[in-house]
């Protein structure tokens, strides 16, 4: 498996060391008094952001991480020391869940980006810490708090400035293979890509990242076919390049099913700004092309672009149309390293 875009992960800091009761009893020193040290403090998990990952996969073979403890305190006045830290990897556009998966705890959107998601128990104090002029000989000494401990999910959505929708089999991946230097699998049958593929994608000497994911069909948003599940990977795009087969039976009607699945999902989908484009216009013969670019053009109300992944034709333009949304300054800022990693080549 090449790419895991979910995992639950238990989690656990530290606990605080215990403090120390102890006394100095030294030959030659007169009054010896308390010397009880305190325990140290219980490690941290922390989650960061590392550059170059582009999945989270580690998490599939290991669901379970502890910080270590912190020590106790001993005699001569010795604290105890800090409990280590764990650090968690992350690629560039996690998500931390809450157990319910639905509160929000942090999302990463930059990389080096760190987060303290649960926080070592503080050491217990030692009997040394309780010596006043009215307490001479404490007894007493605190032992150490404990540490948090949680399920949390996490969920990575990938940073990209476009990305690609339409029902299976559009030419989504023809598209992006055309474009740039990925190299997905394309095949002459439906689901052909079975997980998101990114491309970085030159228009005009502007770079941006563009985002293929899974073909929707009716009823993904009930669990038809993939489901839904890849749509999060386009909720950051600013625009959506909506693909339709020329060669389907209704262009109108195949546009309208993949709307109704966006809008069905949420998560303001059908209000980012949509390139509608048809695709494979070298595969009808131009009468059938006119109608199937009436029929998308009653259905988006808009007139469609024309294009075909295969011959080039059509290409530059509506790169140019999605370089002009997205702009000089794209949202991805390291968006580019990340697609050009290997394990996105399929």
């Amino acid at each position: 498996m090449k790419f895991l875009d979910e995992a639950k992960v238990y989690i656990r800091s530290g606990d605080g060391g215990n403090g120390c009761v102890a006394f100095r009893r030294e030959k030659f020193i007169e009054f010896g008094g308390p010397s009880g040290g305190n325990g140290g403090r219980g490690g941290n998990v922390i989650v960061e952001v590392a550059d170059g990952l582009n999945t989270l996969i580690d998490y599939r073979y290991q669901q379970h991480f502890k910080a270590q403890k912190g020590e106790n305190g001993s005699g001569s006045d010795r604290h105890g020391a800090n409990g280590k830290n764990i650090v968690l990897k992350v690629p560039l556009g996690t998500q931390i869940f809450d157990e319910d998966r639905e509160t929000l705890i942090h999302d990463f959107t930059k990389v080096g980006e760190k987060f303290v998601l649960a926080e070592g128990g503080n050491g217990g104090f030692g009997n040394a810490h309780f010596k006043s002029s009215t307490n001479r000989a404490p007894r007493n000494a605190n032992p150490g708090q404990v540490g948090e401990e949680r399920w949390i999910w996490l969920r990575l959505k990938l940073i990209a400035d476009a990305g690609l929708v339409g029902l299976p089999n559009a030419g989504k991946s023809t598209f992006l293979s055309k474009v740039s230097a990925a190299k997905p699998k394309i095949a002459d049958y439906p689901f052909t890509t079975l997980h998101p593929q990114l491309g970085v994608v030159n228009a005009d000497g502007r770079e941006f990242v563009l985002a293929d994911i899974p073909g929707l069909i009716e009823g993904a948003h009930e669990g038809a076919g993939l489901g839904d599940r890849f749509l999060g990977h386009v909720e950051r795009c600013r625009v959506l390049l909506h693909l339709v087969d020329a060669t389907c039976e209704h262009a109108g009607k195949a546009y309208k099913t993949v709307r109704k699945e966006l809008d069905a999902y949420g998560g303001q989908l059908t209000d980012k700004i949509e390139i509608v484009a048809l695709n494979k216009i070298d595969a009808v013969r131009p009468d059938e092309l006119k109608k199937q670019k009436d029929r998308l053009k009653r259905a988006a109300r808009k007139t469609p672009l024309l294009l075909s992944g295969v011959t080039g034709q059509g290409v530059k333009e509506a790169l140019r149309a999605l370089a002009d949304v997205i702009g000089e300054s794209p949202v991805s800022a390291k968006a580019k390293s990340a697609a050009e990693a290997e394990p996105w080549s399929a």
